[in-house]
């Protein structure tokens, strides 16, 4: 194992050149556990934790927090990100060009959020095209003199 000392961090690294340890400027603590290939745990002194899961190409599919906070990820054959989902029930796409670029993207986190992507001959993002579905409406409780608060309702 060898150490690392810039300015006042100190740095820990495996066999593998991994950073597997890392005392910041801010006393901040990290720890981190590696596979063959890639970080599997990631935990600092102030209580977060984080553990990953990855395919046969290296592409993390699942992350885990100690909040109880979850991802998924799902790779096309190229490994670009095709699709995720969370633990709060947010969801997202993605779709690629023949050269691996974006074309279109969407979300639904409070609301879907949609975006088509043009490129020049050159590869070069040309236009982003947006829209908005929101999911929610507005109510309104009024006091006698102002609005007093507002609250959001699904549909």
């Amino acid at each position: 194992m060898k150490k690392k000392v810039e300015k006042e961090d100190i740095k820990e690294y495996d066999d593998r050149g991994n950073e597997i340890y890392r005392k910041n400027l801010s006393n901040l603590k990290i720890w981190q556990e590696f596979d063959e290939n890639n970080m599997i745990c990631y935990r600092n002194s102030n209580g977060w934790e984080e553990w990953r899961r990855y395919d046969k190409n290296n592409n993390c599919i699942y992350r885990e927090y100690n909040t109880g906070y979850k991802v998924w990820h799902k790779f096309d054959e190229n490994n670009n990100l095709v699709y995720f989902r969370n633990s709060y029930g947010d969801e997202g796409w993605k779709e690629y060009d023949e050269n691996n670029r974006i074309i279109y993207t969407k979300y639904s986190a409070n609301g879907i959020r949609e975006y088509w992507y043009r490129y020049s001959e050159n590869g070069y993002i040309t236009n982003i095209t947006k829209q908005e579905f929101e999911n929610i409406k507005i109510k309104e409780y009024l006091s006698r003199e102002k609005v007093s608060r507002f609250e959001l309702m699904d549909i």
